[in-house]
């Protein structure tokens, strides 16, 4: 890690969580893990319970996982949330975080200098768990509270990228009230055509999804839709490629190589994500140049719509035949197990997984410094 930063850094990663992607979240958190130079960082694993509780991993635990060998698939190779209930407090120092006993808040466990906040979905990409660390006055990787909000929001979403010009396939959007209220659920998807793709507004790694095709169920679509969310977003579906790009960076972001995701069953489901045998993905994505291109070109611009910093993967359909990209969403904390795309886009254009976890460190520091009162 570069600069004149005392080493080892204290890095807590954060993990778990009490959102439906919590398995994720914990495979993300070790592949982290496992990448941090033991001469750079001391890694500080806390998990969050399902409940809402934080547990500090006792360190014996994170040693032995990390001379593990990796397992053949990432969700099976994760932290577990364990070890004693603990709280964070402010540190000694402006800057840091302190972690300290639930039951004896003035026992100081560890303490940290930025945090990596491996939290998929509602309350750690959405912008809660941000809003925390801001409270804490502690660097941390990722977008900030606002840039999380939006980019865990599908409808905000759509609405920033409108206005920024990226192009996004038609949709409709409701609440569970609007939906119960009315006696006929085609009359809420009036004007969208067939397949259309019913989604929670504010979920990740496609739970809650679902493809309605000709003579399907639409409103058992929505129903399972808003199991996990009040609002609803359905899309037309688009007959293409599924296509990612990654962003890293600040004020001057950059973009990855471009990756593709080769689906079974018109689009890439949970069950394909994490625990599929084979690899769908293939890196670099075969296309011409030119639409790789535009897609780096809209990643970027997506990434400066929400108002992103540090990292974010943008996902695109690509309607090859009559030569159109549309940006499906964009995710503010994607999967980063050693599988995920994100590290894989960053490798194929040449930065490793390691250097890239430095990097967002890096990130952290460079907006706190920016932002810390003077």
């Amino acid at each position: 890690m570069s600069g004149e930063r005392a080493r080892p850094v204290r890095l807590g990663v954060l993990f778990g969580g009490p959102s439906a992607e919590h398995e994720v979240s914990c495979a993300s958190a070790l592949a982290v893990v496992r990448a941090l130079d033991g001469e750079e960082y001391r890694p500080v694993a806390i998990g969050l319970t399902r409940t809402g509780r934080f547990r500090l991993v006792p360190e014996e635990v994170l040693a032995k996982l990390r001379d593990q060998p990796p397992a053949a698939r990432a969700i099976d190779d994760r932290l577990e949330v364990t070890g004693p209930e603990v709280e964070l407090r402010r540190g000694s120092r402006p800057g840091t975080v302190r972690v300290c006993a639930a039951d004896a808040p003035g026992a100081v466990l560890a303490e940290l200098d930025v945090v990596f906040p491996l939290l998929h979905g509602p309350f750690g990409e959405d912008g809660v768990v941000q809003g925390l660390l801001e409270t804490l006055g502690v660097p941390y990787v990722g977008c900030g509270i606002l840039a999380s909000a939006v980019g865990m929001d599908k409808v905000a979403m759509k609405r920033a990228f409108v206005a920024e010009g990226i192009p996004v396939t038609p949709y409709v959007w409701f609440d569970a009230h609007r939906f119960h209220g009315t006696n006929d659920p085609e009359e809420l998807v009036a004007g969208l055509r067939r397949p259309l793709f019913v989604k929670p507004a504010a979920m990740g790694s496609s739970i809650g999804i679902s493809r309605v095709d000709e003579g399907d169920d639409l409103a058992a679509a929505i129903e399972a839709a808003l199991r996990h969310d009040r609002v609803v977003l359905v899309e037309q579906g688009v007959t293409g490629r599924e296509l990612e790009c990654a962003v890293l960076g600040g004020w001057r972001p950059a973009a990855s190589a471009v990756g593709e995701v080769r689906v079974s069953g018109g689009w890439f489901d949970y069950d394909q994500k994490y625990f599929g045998d084979a690899d769908p993905m293939i890196v670099p994505a075969v296309l011409p140049a030119e639409v790789t291109s535009r897609i780096r070109a809209l990643s970027l611009g997506a990434f400066t719509a929400v108002g992103g910093w540090g990292l974010a993967r943008v996902d695109f359909l690509y309607d090859e035949a009559a030569g159109e990209l549309y940006v499906n969403e964009l995710n503010t904390m994607p999967g980063f197990t050693a599988h995920s795309m994100y590290p894989k886009v960053w490798a194929a254009a040449g930065l490793g997984y390691p250097q890239l976890v430095d990097r967002l460190v890096e990130l952290a520091f460079e907006r706190h410094a920016e932002r810390r009162p003077r």
